[in-house]
């Protein structure tokens, strides 16, 4: 009999670890039963047309009580499945479904996820996983060797996010993304929801000085969230006019793939998929060296340029340019105008890509799964 395998997700918006999920359980599908349990089905943004999909219909509560009761509910909602479904593999994505998983053990192997460094910072949480689940699945090598190390934890494995280069580009091809702009010219990009984390400030007033020199180069932030904020700190520097933000996108790859390059100004990530994607499309890209992933995929600047990790503090005042946001337009104008340089990343970035296939992802996942 095929082994029954629950992927518990909190919803399943626009971000890294709910596109993980989704792909896990069409990558599994053909060997295992495979279902996916939701706290919440608001605001859908990925495809899960044939998927066994279960929503608890247990959404966010605000205050701390109703979020401690939430998990009770939560834990005792899941346990149950569990036991209905007779589960042998329960794998959790994001740090409420991981303790609701834990908490819910009722005889299968417990697989915790941990897809962000962001995760790491609560000691307490961390030891819990480690005491409670299996495996501790880790999106980079980084965050597997400070669990073994600092949690003298040994269920720590590293996992990379699968990537489907192929449905990628074929979903670049399917559609004409709409532009703002008649004129396009020379399109910056990059993806992610409205969060600070995302240093979106940085790349907004680098991009300022980069159209002083470039008249015609637009930026497109690609991602959930209103955005008001950059908007305005985008007028106030004068660009208001050559910045964009689409908003979420079911299918983001057309938009990605109409830019010349990639930029990423996390100051923290877990292991960002949408470089990734980019790199797929064959755009040259430039990330921050932050914890965790940009590292690990550029290799010393080898598939991409890889700059220092940029200032935390949020700034939006518009007549404060840093040192570091003048040397993240340096590199993008040095990007855009080395033609040898830049041909050279775009081959290197598609090459790059192809290392994350989906079959790598299986065939360690299927390994850990009949061990």
């Amino acid at each position: 009999m095929k082994k029954k395998i629950m992927l518990i997700v909190p919803m399943l918006h626009q971000g890294g670890f709910e596109r993980v999920c989704v792909a896990t359980a069409r990558l599994l599908e053909p060997f295992y039963d495979v279902y996916i349990v939701m706290f919440d089905s608001k605001d859908i943004a990925y495809d899960i047309k044939g998927l066994n999909v279960i929503d608890l219909h247990m959404g966010v509560k605000k205050d701390m009580a109703g979020k401690l009761f939430n998990v009770l509910k939560r834990s005792f909602a899941v346990g149950r499945m569990k036991k209905k479904l007779r589960i042998d593999i329960a794998y959790s994505f994001g740090p409420s479904a991981n303790v609701v998983n834990v908490f819910s053990r009722r005889g299968e192997q417990v697989w915790v996820g941990i897809r962000s460094y962001m995760d790491m910072e609560n000691e307490r949480k961390i030891r819990l996983l480690c005491r409670l689940s299996d495996k501790i699945l880790c999106c980079s090598k980084l965050i597997e060797e400070e669990i073994r190390t600092k949690y003298n934890c040994r269920k720590a494995i590293t996992l990379y996010n699968p990537l489907d280069v192929e449905e990628i580009q074929k979903s670049a091809s399917m559609q004409q993304p709409r532009l703002p702009w008649e004129n396009t010219g020379h399109i910056i990009v990059s993806m992610g929801r409205e969060d600070d984390v995302k240093g979106y400030w940085h790349l907004i007033k680098s991009f300022s000085l980069l159209q002083k020199d470039i008249p015609d180069v637009k930026l497109m932030i690609i991602g959930d969230g209103d955005f008001e904020e950059y908007l305005s700190l985008a007028k106030r520097l004068g660009i208001g006019d050559y910045v964009y933000f689409p908003g979420m996108k079911k299918n983001p790859f057309p938009y990605l793939k109409a830019a010349e390059v990639y930029v990423l100004t996390s100051y923290n990530e877990g292991f960002p998929n949408a470089l990734l994607e980019a790199m797929a499309l064959g755009i040259p890209v430039i990330a921050t060296d932050c914890m965790t992933g940009p590292g690990e995929i550029l290799v010393n600047s080898s598939y991409g340029v890889l700059i220092p990790n940029m200032s935390p503090e949020k700034n939006l005042d518009e007549t404060s340019i840093s040192e570091e946001e003048q040397g993240l337009y340096e590199e993008i104008m040095r990007m855009m105008t080395h033609k040898e340089s830049y041909e050279s990343y775009k081959r290197a970035a598609i090459r790059r890509a192809g290392d994350f296939s989906n079959k790598a992802y299986v065939e360690i996942l299927k390994k850990q799964i009949e061990m």
